[in-house]
C-alpha cells in the first residue's frame, strides 16, 4: 500500500508543512472515496442532460461530453461557450443525485479538524452540491467557506483565473496554502503559485474508471506529495508537526 509518498523525515513535513495556515479541498473523488458512486451518478446526469438538449443518444453523445471536459475543465464551460447552455439549470440537473452511498467519515472529520488554520473547499462543482455531500460525509461544519463554480464566474480548473479569483476573493496567500486534488492537471497552477501540492489516488486495490489524461505517475513537477490514503496522510502531517 503506498499511503504516503515523498513524506519520508519530520525535517520533511516540518519543511513542507509547517508554514501551512490555509488547507484546501478538491470535492469529487478527494473528501470521498473514489469508488464511491457519486461522480458516475453526476457523470451520468451529465450525459442526460446532454441527449435531451441535442436529441441524440448517450453513445453519440459520450465523445462530446469529455471532450469539453477535457478542453474547458468541466462539460458546463463548454456547453456555455459554445450552445449558451443556462448554468443554473445545468448544475440544479446534474446535482440531484442520491447521497445515501456516503457514510459520516469520523476518521476524516477528525483529522481535518486537527489541522491548524483555514479549511476550504475549491470544487469545480456547485455550492449546493458541496454542502449536501459535505454535510453527507459529516465534514461541513469544518470548512470556513467553499469556492465554486458560480464563484469561479464558471471558469473552471485547471485555468489559471479560477485560482486567482479563488486566492483573490477568499484572501488566500498560496505560499501558505496546501492544495488536495484527484486530478494532477488541477494542481500544475496551484504549484507555481507556490501551494503546496497533495495528489490524492484511488485507495491500494480499488479499480476506478480513469481517462488517461486523468492519469499521473505521482513524478510530476507541480506533484509535492502523493497519497492514496487521505486521513492517514492528515493525521501524518498532525502527528509530525
Amino acid at each position: 500500500m503506498m499511503a504516503i509518498q515523498m513524506l519520508n523525515t519530520g525535517e520533511r513535513v516540518n519543511e513542507r508543512f509547517s508554514h501551512i495556515d490555509t488547507w484546501v479541498f478538491d470535492l469529487d473523488n478527494t473528501l470521498y472515496p473514489q469508488t464511491a458512486d457519486l461522480w458516475p451518478k453526476i457523470d451520468a446526469r451529465i450525459t442526460l442532460f446532454m441527449m435531451r438538449l441535442f436529441g441524440l443518444d448517450a453513445i453519440s453523445l459520450r465523445a462530446l461530453q469529455k471532450h469539453y471536459y477535457m478542453r474547458y475543465g468541466t462539460t458546463l464551460r463548454g456547453l456555455m461557450v459554445e450552445h449558451q447552455v443556462d448554468a443554473g439549470h445545468y448544475l440544479e440537473y446534474v446535482h440531484d443525485i442520491d447521497r445515501s452511498c456516503l457514510e459520516h467519515n469520523h476518521s476524516l472529520a477528525e483529522a481535518i479538524a486537527a489541522l491548524p488554520g483555514r479549511k476550504l473547499i475549491l470544487t469545480n462543482g456547485s455550492r449546493h452540491h458541496a454542502i449536501a455531500t459535505a454535510k453527507q460525509l459529516g465534514v461541513d461544519h469544518l470548512f470556513e467557506d467553499i469556492f465554486d463554480i458560480i464563484a469561479a464566474d464558471f471558469i473552471a480548473k485547471p485555468e489559471a483565473a479560477a485560482y486567482e479569483r479563488f486566492f483573490d476573493k477568499l484572501k488566500v496567500d498560496p505560499r501558505r496554502a496546501a492544495l488536495f486534488e484527484d486530478l494532477p492537471r488541477n494542481l500544475a497552477v496551484p504549484h507555481a503559485r507556490g501551494m503546496t501540492t497533495v495528489l490524492v489516488l484511488p485507495g491500494a486495490g480499488e479499480n476506478v474508471e480513469r481517462e488517461a489524461w486523468e492519469i499521473a505517475s505521482g513524478d510530476e513537477p507541480h506533484i509535492d506529495f502523493v497519497t492514496d490514503d487521505l486521513v492517514g496522510f492528515l493525521e501524518e502531517i498532525a502527528a509530525r508537526a
